[in-house]
């Protein structure tokens, strides 16, 4: 198989396994103007902005409640920088895992003159020991950490660790951002809402974008007629 076909063979498993992916991975934003909500942060004159655009950004802790950005935020964060994005999951992954990561990213760095993002999901579940193996490569600047906690960090993360981080909150998705985002998706699916059952999953989201992405996906998933359209919501 000639390079090119291969290209589009693997472009062609890419688009198929978006078409699976659940609704919110589908939307995923790819650009820092894509991202709703957090505009303190993310603004035209966002600090985190900034230091993003002009690819100054050293590790950083992401906090706040579930479904307000920190995964999509550290993921264009990778993209906009061209760095690239390893996610370690802080429940499954031990100290063994983290200095595979960190070699591998020495390897990178090396060979490819290319800088990695060490992605941390729920990084206050790390243990002291899994925190402090991640503290040589953060202090010589070897990986860029993005740590995502929905707990307060000054509890939950070493002070080691923390002081050598950025700490920024995250607040929960407004009503108005998560009605855009429903109404940006509807569209992407060729679906129509009224807007009682909008205003109903807006309220049911209590600000979580993820769950209002999934709460309108069932309900396209069980529309009646062929045309997904979604009629009066009760109950």
């Amino acid at each position: 198989m000639s390079d090119h076909n291969h290209d589009l063979f693997a472009q062609a498993a890419l688009d198929k396994l978006r078409e699976q992916a659940p609704l919110a991975a589908r939307l995923r934003p790819r650009t820092l103007n894509d991202i709703v909500g957090q505009r303190h942060l993310l603004g035209a004159a966002g600090p985190l902005r900034r230091l993003i655009e002009t690819d100054r950004l050293s590790s950083v802790i992401l906090w706040g409640p579930p479904g307000t950005g920190k995964t999509t935020i550290a993921e264009v964060i990778a993209t906009v920088t061209k760095r690239e994005f390893v996610r370690l999951s802080a429940v499954t992954s031990g100290v063994k895992d983290v200095r595979e990561v960190l070699e591998a990213a020495r390897a990178r760095l090396g060979e490819h003159h290319r800088r990695t993002i060490v992605f941390v999901d729920e990084i206050h579940r790390f243990n002291a020991a899994q925190q402090d193996s991640l503290l040589p490569a953060v202090e010589a600047g070897l990986i860029t950490l993005i740590g995502a906690t929905t707990e307060n960090p000054f509890f939950e993360v070493n002070a080691p660790l923390r002081s050598r981080s950025t700490l920024l909150r995250l607040e929960s998705i407004s009503d108005a951002d998560v009605a855009l985002l429903l109404q940006r998706a509807v569209r992407a699916e060729g679906a129509e809402i009224d807007d009682d059952a909008l205003a109903l999953i807006v309220q049911r989201s209590g600000g979580d974008a993820r769950q209002a992405l999934t709460s309108l996906e069932v309900a396209i998933a069980l529309s009646s007629d062929n045309q997904v359209k979604l009629v009066h919501a009760e109950g």
